[in-house]
């Protein structure tokens, strides 16, 4: 798929799931969250701020560093992948 076909396509996977009033499991919503920050990070790899004890803050970490070798298209088709298994087709 063509970058600018695939982006078109990832902000309408994303607008799905901005807007699903369905309920995810823990794991399912870190990968929406990785994916997400990783297709959309502007200085390449992000990480976000962390206190000591913060397990949420932990939790998206890990799942941000496994993520970290993705390309941002390559994220992008992963979140469209992801909104596609649990929210359904974007087409």
């Amino acid at each position: 798929m063509m970058p600018e076909e695939n982006y078109k396509k990832f902000l309408k996977a994303y607008k799905m799931a901005s807007t699903t009033e369905q309920k995810f499991p823990p794991d399912v919503l870190l990968h929406f969250y990785a994916y997400y920050k990783r297709a959309t990070s502007k200085n390449g790899f992000y990480l976000p701020p962390t206190s000591d004890g913060d397990l949420r803050s932990a939790f998206k970490v890990n799942a941000l560093v496994q993520v970290k070798n993705l390309t941002k298209q390559e994220a992008q088709e992963k979140y469209i992948d992801l909104v596609e298994e649990y929210i359904g087709s974007i087409d």
